[in-house]
């Protein structure tokens, strides 16, 4: 188990800097002038040509690069252009909201999300399960910002049940939770969604299984059949799921921290987005990328976990 970690924490170290290599050419293959961008439309060319020898932008690429990847191991992300501030200090303060959220998110999906699916897959082409699987290709189908904009039409401007707007620092987020019910609900509908039919499916797959068929045969009830043998092997998928999902997720949170105005990692990254904020926009990338990476290595030692019969050598 050691061994395998040793060589996933390697993979993920390679995986971080292949992603930051090709986040690099992408933002500086985008359209506009991150100088222009910073000083005006009406600054001159002397100003802009000293802003850019000075923040080495007239250096080639991957001379830009290797500058930036040396101050990165070095806990340096740099400088944000607008808010003249360090990228680091600025990700500190709004990476803990980000994971809240997600964190939050991802916990009721789960919860909610594998008993719905244990039930479809035993109410299998029931009325409920058909009611179930169109409500959850709906969800699932639904664009994030376009159901949290419903969601904000109906339950905060409609009925007034929730404020429009999350918390804006984080005590606030634990004292005026019924801020964080529209941000939250927004990502973990969409997330069960997806979670559910997989579960579904996983719990009919090992229902057809000869195990099963021998436990029956035993005389074992179907209570004990499905808890005891089908449930725990049909997690094994759901699991890998988590994993690969949690960049899906964290994703999404840009769009729903941007519809609620929650300042989080994913509204630094919008706003840096629209300012060219390069540094910013890196920094963003490395944490969602370290995340994604570490949720499928956790994701991979689960599963000896739930599976005696895995074993990584």
């Amino acid at each position: 188990m050691i061994a395998f970690m040793l060589r996933r924490l390697g993979q993920t170290v390679i995986v971080v800097v292949g992603v930051t290599i090709v986040t690099f050419i992408l933002l500086h293959l985008l359209p506009g002038n991150t100088v222009r961008a910073i000083l005006g439309p009406r600054a001159t060319p002397l100003a802009v040509h000293q802003l850019t020898v000075e923040l080495g932008l007239n250096k080639p690429l991957p001379v830009q690069y290797i500058v930036w990847l040396n101050n990165l191991l070095h806990f340096n992300l740099g400088y944000s252009y607008k808010l003249d501030e360090p990228v680091t200090s600025l990700l500190t303060q709004r990476m803990s909201k980000t994971f809240f959220l997600v964190g939050a998110s991802l916990v009721l999906a789960i919860l909610i999300a594998i008993p719905l699916g244990v039930l479809q897959a035993v109410r299998r082409n029931k009325p409920d399960d058909y009611v179930m699987t169109g409500l959850s290709f709906v969800f699932y189908s639904m664009p994030t910002f376009w159901l949290g904009l419903l969601l904000v039409g109906l339950f905060s401007a409609t009925l007034n049940w929730f404020p429009a707007e999350a918390p804006q620092d984080q005590s606030s987020v634990f004292s005026q939770l019924n801020g964080m019910v529209l941000p939250i609900a927004t990502l973990t509908l969409v997330t069960i969604a997806l979670f559910s039919r997989y579960m579904r499916s996983a719990v009919l797959e090992q229902t057809v299984q000869d195990y099963v068929r021998t436990a029956r045969a035993k005389g074992l009830s179907p209570g004990t059949v499905l808890f005891r043998h089908v449930l725990r092997n049909a997690l094994i998928p759901v699991i890998t799921l988590v994993g690969l999902s949690l960049g899906g997720i964290l994703s999404g949170a840009v769009v729903v921290e941007s519809i609620f105005n929650y300042p989080g990692m994913g509204l630094l990254f919008f706003q840096a987005a629209q300012d060219d904020d390069f540094p910013v926009l890196l920094g963003v990338t490395v944490v969602v990328a370290i995340a994604t990476v570490l949720g499928n290595l956790i994701a991979d030692v689960l599963y000896a976990v739930v599976d005696p019969r895995i074993r990584y050598i």
